[in-house]
């Protein structure tokens, strides 16, 4: 089953959508929004793939879908938690600070808490106020939870998974150094994320396995493709870990989003991996890039995103057909 909410009011108007991405139908009867759906979850479920079978043999009143009409399928949340599953990444993004790695970092999960006052939508511009505050996109997978328990197991962090979906998780790199400084985390160098288009509920994923999404996460800057590097691989701690981590003191509410951190896959001899161009799997974000431009040749090459620069982050499956939808966004001076 896949969710969307179209444009309107603060929380967006609740659509089932086809399959192929290509239609909609109206699902404000079952639920008004996302979150609604999420808090009596039990029952809607039911109703909403019931609706979306009836949309699928064409039974239905239904409508052409168009991703620029969608926001994110929750365009604000109770929660948004993410956390830095793949430490490939972790080790290549503080080796450019110059910031030594702790062995727990492979062992104990990195999670921060974003603002999820309100998300930006999938084809929204990012507004950059000031370009040497180092904009950084991140292409991510997210998953929605239903209500969590404290203290819950890997196992009813699984369970309590109710949708997933992908993430610009948007940096702001050349801010970070001085907020982590302080030991007090993030805030100013995170702005806004955006969310794709649709939500998918993980049975509907042939790639959805053991809390992990296999499959190529593209992501490309300008047109040219910068990465395609595989969610399931490198990925040191599964969703289901990473729910249990956030709510280790804490019970998670029914809308929740936990993300996974920036996709990162290491190269065949385990080292940082290659670009796209030598053969290699890319990346998924401007960091990580510039990284290895540093450790192969001394010094970064690549600019991180300015106004006019296009970001775009998808999912296919085997034939090629888009699952999520597409992030794609514009980044306009604010």
């Amino acid at each position: 089953m896949k969710l969307a909410s179209l444009k309107g009011g603060r929380d967006g108007r609740l659509v089932v959508v086809s399959k192929d991405l290509a239609w909609f139908a109206d699902a404000s009867h079952i639920a008004p929004t996302l979150q609604a759906a999420l808090d009596r979850w039990y029952a809607a479920e039911a109703e909403l793939r019931g609706l979306a079978e009836s949309l699928e043999h064409g039974s239905v009143p239904r409508e052409r879908f168009h991703e620029h009409s969608a926001a994110s399928p929750l365009p604000r949340a109770y929660q948004w938690a993410d956390g830095s599953a793949y430490v490939n990444h972790v080790q290549l993004v503080r080796q450019a600070r110059g910031a030594e790695m702790p062995d727990s970092f492979w062992t104990d999960p990195l999670i921060y808490q974003g603002g999820s006052d309100g998300f930006l939508g999938p084809r929204d511009p990012i507004p950059l106020a000031d370009e040497a505050w180092g904009c950084d996109l991140e292409g991510e997978v997210a998953v929605v939870t239903g209500d969590v328990p404290m203290g819950a197991s890997r196992e009813q962090g699984l369970a309590a998974i109710r949708l997933v979906m992908l993430c610009n998780d948007v940096s702001l790199r050349n801010l970070i150094p001085n907020e982590l400084a302080k030991s007090f985390g993030f805030f100013q160098s995170k702005p806004a994320s955006a969310f794709s288009p649709v939500a998918v509920t993980p049975d509907e994923l042939d790639g959805w396995q053991d809390g992990k999404l296999s499959g190529a996460l593209a992501v490309e800057l300008n047109g040219q493709p910068l990465g395609m590097a595989d969610p399931a691989i490198d990925m040191t701690f599964d969703f289901g870990t990473l729910i249990a981590h956030a709510a280790k003191t804490r019970s998670l509410g029914a809308g929740s989003i936990v993300g996974s951190g920036t996709v990162s896959n290491r190269g065949p001899d385990g080292g940082p991996g290659k670009p796209i161009r030598d053969g290699g799997v890319g990346y998924s974000c401007l960091a990580e890039v510039r990284t290895v431009e540093t450790i192969t040749g001394g010094e970064p090459q690549t600019p991180f995103l300015k106004a006019g620069d296009v970001v775009r982050i998808e999912m296919r499956d085997a034939r090629r057909h888009s699952i999520f939808g597409a992030i794609e966004q514009d980044v306009v001076a604010a």
